[in-house]
């Protein structure tokens, strides 16, 4: 599968699990390796962090060429249905056949599908001859679809952005500001539901997409009623070229100074995003550098 130039990091917050985690995904997709890449200090943690002295603090997962990292903390957060990530199974990313297309969708149903909850039962839709929508056993959600080769051709792994409760159709206005905030982004394919249905207006979007710089993202107001609200569950790592770029980035994104702390912040619909600098793996190796790090609230390189 043809890997995509990744900026953007999805998080996952893990409960203490990181590692289970990691080797989960990694013997479920295919072409997928997981490794620990940082641990918590020995010492020096303040209290609410003792337990996790020594032991992971992210997993490096790597699905078909995309990034993940996985977040080892304690029960404060969890992934929930806000931020999902559509599969495309398309036939081309499978030597042109359907048939393989849909083993390898089936297969991969099946694995996530133990031990989690069904949203939308894998079936024919008249969006996807075949398509489900299911939670994980870690609370993930995933979006599998087999993909029309006729259409527009997109990466394997989607995220997805879902607005609703008080964020209720609110889908197009999140994809323009995505695309004025980022450099090389730009909004992409949409379809609005036309008529009333459920909470969704007649404009509100039934799927929508936008680009920053190669990497695809879809959104969607949702067509039910539901309470789910982005939060720390799953965040986006942003990686940034210098202070600059972290001040500019952290100016358009941060919302809600009550979320800000350790390079997080929440923009105005209340995605949660970390603003890092891209050798921020070089910076956590100094002396005292996490420490520093839990003081801060936007990321100042020249603190470390």
């Amino acid at each position: 599968m043809t890997q995509t130039k990744q900026r953007i990091v999805p998080n996952i917050w893990c409960n203490r699990n990181a590692e289970e985690v990691g080797a989960f995904y990694a013997s479920t997709f295919e072409n997928a390796a997981y490794e620990v890449e940082g641990r918590y200090p020995e010492e020096g943690l303040p209290d609410f962090q003792r337990e996790f002295a020594g032991l992971p603090v992210t997993v490096a997962l790597t699905v078909s060429g995309t990034r993940f990292t996985l977040i080892n903390a304690g029960d404060e957060f969890r992934p929930n249905p806000s931020i999902s990530f559509m599969l495309n199974f398309d036939p081309l990313l499978f030597d042109g056949s359907e048939e393989l297309a849909r083993a390898s969708l089936d297969r991969l149903w099946g694995a996530l599908g133990e031990g989690g909850v069904e949203f939308m039962p894998l079936g024919e839709y008249p969006f996807s001859a075949r398509y489900g929508w299911v939670q994980d056993r870690y609370g993930v959600s995933w979006q599998l679809m087999l993909t029309d080769p006729a259409g527009d051709p997109r990466p394997f792994i989607v995220p997805s952005l879902m607005f609703a409760g008080p964020v209720q159709n609110r889908a197009g206005e999140a994809i323009d500001f995505y695309a004025s905030v980022f450099a090389d982004a730009a909004p992409g394919n949409r379809y609005p539901y036309g008529v009333q249905t459920g909470p969704a207006s007649p404009e509100a979007l039934m799927y929508g997409e936008f680009r920053i710089g190669e990497q695809w993202f879809a959104a969607m107001d949702s067509g039910v009623e539901q309470e789910v609200a982005f939060d720390c569950g799953v965040s986006l790592e942003v990686s940034c070229a210098d202070q600059a770029e972290i001040d500019r980035l952290w100016a358009a994104l941060s919302a809600r100074p009550e979320a800000e702390a350790c390079g997080w912040c929440a923009d105005r619909f209340g995605v949660s995003w970390q603003i890092v600098p891209q050798n921020i793996g070089e910076l956590m190796g100094r002396p005292g550098a996490y420490q520093k790090l839990m003081g801060m609230k936007k990321l100042v390189i020249a603190e470390f």
